[in-house]
């Protein structure tokens, strides 16, 4: 994942701190990681750390945010090159999911899979940016029900579910749990046209 900085040096840290609390996590653990720990690890001090992050957690939630950002913006190219295409627009939309996540494992990791015991909780504003992502979705959904191609209950839920699947997808790839005889690219294939169908209308319903 690429990151613009104002080339100041303190920026530079920025950028660092992040980078590195990001390696950290996904290789030692939300316990193991400590502002002395990051500081160790790029040759400044602890203080150095704090005049940028209050604690662990608020570097913590600031690289899901990031994360979470980044998978924002793609979506919403993918979704603003199919605005009438509702069932374009959601294959898209899987696609785009799924690349992100195996372009950017520790990335993904950390937005979707650390679960420590005890964090702050994330800011609420945090997530109603994160919260984006999952109405691109919907609103892919919401327009193929306007249109007569899919059948939801609550595209909400149905997003979700969608996304669990995708996750699902994602998650095995990434630790190398799917079967060495099924091809990648067919394994992401068949999970997003499963996805697709779950929500198509009947053949025969079709007008």
């Amino acid at each position: 994942m690429t990151s613009t900085t104002d080339g100041s040096e303190e920026s530079e840290l920025r950028r660092r701190i992040l980078d590195t609390a990001r390696h950290l996590l996904v290789q030692e653990g939300y316990d193991a990681l400590s502002m002395r720990t990051i500081a160790d690890s790029i040759g400044y001090s602890a203080t150095s750390i704090y005049l940028h992050f209050d604690g662990k957690d608020v570097l913590l939630h600031a690289l899901i945010h990031e994360g979470m950002m980044e998978l924002r913006d793609r979506l919403r190219d993918v979704a603003g090159q199919h605005p009438e295409a509702p069932v374009r627009r959601l294959r898209g939309l899987c696609e785009c999911f799924v690349k992100f996540g195996l372009e950017n494992p520790e990335y993904y990791e950390i937005m979707f899979q650390l679960r420590p015991e005890r964090m702050e909780r994330y800011p609420p504003e945090k997530y109603r940016a994160a919260r984006e992502n999952l109405d691109f979705f919907a609103r892919a959904l919401d327009g193929g029900v306007e249109q007569g191609t899919f059948e939801i209950d609550d595209s909400r839920v149905s997003a979700s579910a969608a996304w669990a699947s995708l996750h699902g997808t994602v998650s095995l790839l990434l630790a190398d749990r799917v079967d060495a005889r099924i091809d990648p690219d067919t394994f992401i294939d068949t999970a997003i046209r499963q996805v697709i169908h779950g929500v198509r209308v009947p053949a025969s319903s079709t007008p």
